[in-house]
């Protein structure tokens, strides 16, 4: 069958040079923890760029503000447990969330963002992109970061 030949269509594969980084960020206060960390992984990730590649870093750089005001819906302040390992016999140390966010806050962010990013080298490098701030104030202000909205129920 003899036919016009459409011309090849080929995927764009980003390169790491041609990635124009750019600065974010969030107001974690009342925002639950699951669904701040899926839109700030989405952004370290590059995923929200129509040339996200996915052994590239396309992502974002995010600040996230007001890391003690994070949201836990339900119980999760008090049932939910943070463990760790002093790596000694007998050196399990568990603390509920709330008492994780009264104490290391910018923890429990960067541990729920750190959940939902892939398993992978590149995720390590993607992380090193996050910047979490107990209080208001941005000391990444001269960046003149976009404020990023994560979209509530």
């Amino acid at each position: 069958m003899g036919g016009i030949a459409s011309p090849r269509r080929q995927t764009y594969i980003a390169k790491q040079s041609d990635v124009k980084r750019s600065w974010h960020v969030v107001d974690a206060a009342g925002i639950p923890l699951g669904r701040l960390a899926v839109e700030v992984a989405n952004v370290l990730m590059g995923k929200h760029r129509p040339t996200y590649t996915p052994h590239v870093d396309c992502g974002d750089y995010v600040v996230v503000t007001n890391a003690a005001q994070v949201g836990l819906t339900g119980k999760k302040a008090d049932q939910r447990l943070k463990m760790r390992y002093t790596s000694h016999p007998g050196g399990l140390k568990t603390q509920t969330y709330g008492q994780v966010r009264e104490r290391r806050p910018e923890l429990l962010i960067r541990d729920a963002v750190r959940r939902m990013m892939p398993k992978n080298r590149l995720s390590r490098v993607m992380l090193k992109k996050l910047h979490v701030v107990d209080g208001a104030d941005n000391p990444y202000a001269s960046h003149k970061p976009q404020t990023l909205q994560v979209p509530l129920p």
